[in-house]
C-alpha cells in the first residue's frame, strides 16, 4: 500500500476524524495514522454533549455550524451518530446572570433557539430537579448529546468511503523535515511521506509538537464521569444540564445518567495513565452533586466510573492553525469541550489548509500565535475547569 499522501493526520480521535472527512470530500488523499484505535482517546471518553451555550462567538458559531451536521448526520455524513434531543439547560449563580443574559443575547443574533428561563420553567421542565437555589438558567430546546466513538467512527467510515487510509496500531516515532518543510513521518509501521501534516494527536499533541522543535503552553488535562442507574421515578428522560452553581453537568442515557464534575481535575499527568476508573474520591463528590440537584438520585445507584485525558491550553481553548515547519498544522488543545464542534472545526480546517483561510467560521482567533502574541481567549464566565 502506498505511504504517501496530499494529508497526513496524526490520531484518529473525533477531530481527526472530521478533518479526514471534509478533506476527501475535497478530493484529497489522505492518511490517518492512529497509535491505538479510533475514538481510543478523548474522543472515547466524552460526554458527547451536543449544545451551543458558550461564552464566546466562535465557539458558539462552531457549535451551531455543528449542530447542522448531528440534526442532519444520514444525510450529511452517513452512518450514525447516535444524536438525541433532549434539550439544554444552562444553570448558574446569580453572580453570572448578566453574563448568561449576554450569551443569549448572543445566541440568537446568530441564529441558535436558546432563551433565558426562570427556575419555575426549569421545575416545569424537570419536576425533579431542586430549583431553589438559582433564578436563571439557558434553555435550548433542540440541543441534546451524540455518542462520540460512533461519531468518530461515522467519520471514518465514509473518509475511507472516498480513498482516507486508516492505519491504527501506529505509533508516531519522529517528523522528518527538510529546508524548513515537513516531508513525512516516522512510526512503527514505517515512514508516511506529505507535504502537509495535522498534529490531532489529543493528550498527546504536545510529545508530536516537540518532534518538529514546537514549544507551546500545553497541558494534560484529566476528567473522570460516572454513569448511575437513574430510579424510576424520575422519569424516562431529563434535559442534558450543566450546571454551574454545583461545577457539575449530566444528562441521560436510556435508564442511566452521566455525571461529570468541573472542579477537581489533575493537570500534567501522563495521558497513558489507567483511565478503567475513575481518582479516588470522584464518586463520592458526583454522588453528592448529583444528589443536590435532583434529590430522588438518593434511591439510584452506581453503574460505573472511568477518566479520560485530553489536552488543555492556557485559555481552555483549541489550536487550530500552522505552526513550526512549513505544512505543519495543529487541531489539537480542545480542554474537553471539542466534541460538540467536531464537525465545523473539520470543515473550516479542510478550508484553512486547502483555502489559506476558514470560510464557514472564522477561526483565525484560535491560532497557535495568540499565545505568543498575548491574545487570549476569554469568556464571559470564569474558567470552569479545576
Amino acid at each position: 500500500m502506498s505511504h504517501t499522501a496530499d494529508v497526513i493526520i496524526i490520531g484518529g480521535g473525533v477531530q481527526g476524524a472530521s478533518l479526514a472527512f471534509h478533506l476527501a470530500q475535497r478530493g484529497v488523499k489522505v492518511i490517518v495514522l492512529e497509535k491505538k484505535f479510533v475514538a481510543a482517546g478523548a474522543t472515547g471518553r466524552s460526554s458527547g454533549l451536543v449544545r451551543m451555550h458558550y461564552d464566546t462567538e466562535v465557539d458558539s458559531r462552531l457549535a451551531w455550524e455543528s449542530f447542522t451536521y448531528f440534526r442532519n448526520w444520514k444525510e450529511l455524513v452517513g452512518g450514525e451518530s447516535g444524536f438525541t434531543r433532549t434539550g439544554f439547560i444552562q444553570i448558574v449563580e446569580a453572580k453570572h446572570e448578566d453574563a448568561l443574559k449576554a450569551n443569549v443575547a448572543m445566541h440568537q443574533r446568530i441564529g441558535i433557539p436558546s432563551f433565558v428561563i426562570t427556575a419555575d420553567d426549569v421545575k416545569r421542565l424537570a419536576p425533579s430537579f431542586a430549583t431553589d437555589d438559582f433564578k436563571l438558567a439557558a434553555y435550548e430546546p433542540e440541543s441534546g448529546y451524540a455518542m462520540p466513538s460512533d461519531t468518530a467512527n461515522a467519520f471514518v467510515s465514509e473518509a475511507s468511503a472516498r480513498g482516507v487510509r486508516l492505519v491504527q496500531g501506529c505509533g508516531v516515532t519522529a517528523i522528518k523535515m527538510a529546508g524548513g518543510k515537513v516531508i513525512a513521518v516516522g512510526s512503527n509501521h514505517g515512514e508516511f511521506f506529505a507535504p502537509v501534516i495535522v498534529n490531532a494527536a489529543g493528550a498527546w499533541a504536545d510529545q508530536i509538537n516537540k518532534m518538529v522543535g514546537l514549544d507551546l503552553a500545553y497541558d494534560t488535562w484529566r476528567h473522570d464521569t460516572m454513569f448511575v442507574a437513574r430510579p424510576s421515578q424520575i422519569g424516562g428522560s431529563h434535559p442534558t444540564v450543566i450546571d454551574f452553581s454545583k461545577e457539575m453537568y449530566f444528562r441521560p442515557e436510556g435508564d442511566l445518567t452521566l455525571v461529570g464534575l468541573e472542579d477537581g481535575n489533575p493537570l500534567g499527568e501522563s495521558p497513558d495513565s489507567d483511565t478503567d476508573h475513575a481518582k479516588k474520591g470522584f464518586v463520592e463528590r458526583a454522588i453528592d452533586r448529583i444528589c443536590q440537584r435532583v434529590p430522588m438520585m438518593e434511591r439510584g445507584g452506581l453503574h460505573s466510573a472511568h477518566g479520560g485525558y485530553d489536552g488543555i491550553t492556557p485559555d481552555q481553548h483549541p489550536v487550530l492553525g500552522a505552526a513550526g515547519p512549513d505544512g505543519f498544522y495543529l487541531d489539537c488543545g480542545h480542554s474537553g469541550t471539542g466534541f460538540k464542534t467536531s464537525p465545523a472545526v473539520g470543515l473550516c480546517m479542510s478550508e484553512l489548509i486547502l483555502d489559506g483561510v476558514s470560510k464557514t467560521v472564522d477561526i483565525s482567533s484560535l491560532a497557535p500565535s495568540r499565545f505568543a502574541e498575548g491574545k487570549l481567549i476569554k469568556g464571559n464566565y470564569e474558567s470552569m475547569w479545576r
